[in-house]
């Protein structure tokens, strides 16, 4: 993180409080200045001037420490120095401190560590010249505990400003992990209704324009028939990826002048839209029967999840299974909101029959796992011992209760 971006993150109100320390440096700098030696310290002898020159230099530079920090502990450091050497600091380096916190906050690790130690190296010289060489106050080991003294608050407030870097640091990356992972789930949410919408009619747009050129100069009613389904599969599709993309774009501007039924404007699928999937089923060869036994409507989401399931395994049964096939779906939902999801074909139909042995698997099983997982529910599929396939999902009540959907799953 460059210090460009930190000062862009510094607000007026930090550069007010600096300006005021600034103020408050100064003006006890002054008051040093003007001090006697009565308490047994030397005491500042120049003009007052001078001693004004050199408050102001140890407390100005603090007002713009934020935003040029190596400056001004530059500026701190000299002036502090000027006053050791003129006997004006009785204060362990306070404002270099300030000025060295700024540093180790806002510069970066290899730098501060460089001004840090140049910062110690000069203070240390300052301060044991100033009392034990040339006014002495003391003998040399209270000199060098002084420097102890002045080592120690400046590596404080070193050690405070990493400190609080790191923590902003940290905060910025977890902040940048979960904008990174709500877009990825964000990503899979898409390709999965993708996937859901696009592999379903598709597949049985293929098994249709399959049968009707199969059958195209013996049975030439059977062909219109199929292309008058693929037309009718195609504008649901059409339909149903125009409502996806409406509600991804979130754009809601203009619905008002939408029709209630509009695509964009249309409610997700739910357990009312299952009969469409066993018609289509249907209409590609698969003979399919729906029970659905809801003990209360289902939440929104949920109601979504079963459909989307029952959507990829019929899709599945029309891609592998063929013509003959005997499919069961069976949607079960308790009084909690639990939800058992199964879907079983026998394997009896001829796939090769009509070319779609030659369909391959996407992402179908994937996204029904994913979407499972979403709920905390389990996902079981596979052949089964007897012939055929199964898909068996559990969803679990969904303890955040979302709205129910209006339609009346009853009657699915």
């Amino acid at each position: 993180m460059d210090t460009a971006r930190w000062r862009l993150r510094t607000g007026p109100h930090l550069l007010v409080l600096d300006a005021c320390a600034a103020v408050v440096v100064i003006a006890a700098y002054a008051a040093l200045a003007g001090q006697d030696a009565s308490d047994g310290v030397p005491g500042f002898s120049g003009p007052l001037w001078e001693g004004w020159l050199i408050a102001v230099g140890v407390g100005a530079p603090l007002a713009v420490r934020r935003l040029w920090p190596l400056p001004a502990l530059a500026a701190v450091l000299g002036a502090s120095t000027a006053a050791t050497l003129l006997d004006i600091t009785r204060d362990p380096y306070l404002p270099t401190a300030l000025a060295v916190y700024a540093v180790a906050l806002i510069e970066p690790a290899r730098r501060a560590r460089t001004a840090l130690a140049l910062t110690l190296a000069g203070s240390a010289a300052a301060v044991v010249t100033g009392e034990a060489a040339l006014t002495p106050s003391g003998p040399w080991a209270e000199a060098v505990g002084t420097a102890a003294l002045v080592w120690l608050v400046l590596a404080a407030a070193w050690t405070a400003g990493r400190v609080v870097r790191e923590r902003r640091d940290r905060a910025v990356r977890r902040e940048r992990r979960l904008a990174e992972e709500a877009l990825a789930e964000e990503r899979l949410r898409i390709a999965r209704e993708l996937h859901d919408i696009v592999s379903h009619s598709l597949s049985v747009i293929v098994v249709k324009a399959a049968v009707a050129n199969h059958v195209a100069e013996e049975r030439p009613q059977e062909t219109r028939e199929a292309v008058r389904a693929i037309e009718h599969l195609g504008r649901e599709a059409l339909t149903e990826m125009r409502r996806a993309l409406g509600v991804l774009r979130g754009d809601t501007e203009g619905r008002g002048a939408r029709s209630p039924a509009s695509a964009e404007t249309a409610p997700p699928p739910g357990l009312d839209d299952l009969p469409s999937l066993v018609r289509r089923a249907e209409q590609a060869g698969v003979r399919t029967r729906l029970g659905a036994r809801p003990a209360a409507a289902l939440p929104a989401g949920t109601a979504l999840t079963v459909y989307r399931i029952v959507q990829e395994a019929l899709t599945n049964v029309i891609k592998h299974a063929g013509d003959g096939t005997r499919c069961q779906v069976t949607i079960t939902a308790d009084a909690r909101g639990g939800v058992h999801v199964e879907v079983v074909d026998d394997g009896a139909g001829n796939a090769a029959v009509t070319g779609r042995a030659d369909l391959t698997g996407g992402h179908g099983l994937v996204g029904m796992r994913e979407r499972v997982m979403m709920y905390g529910g389990t996902l079981e599929v596979g052949p089964r011992p007897g012939g055929g396939f199964a898909v068996s999902a559990r969803l679990p009540p969904d303890p955040a209760q979302d709205t129910p959907t209006s339609r009346q799953e009853t009657t699915a």
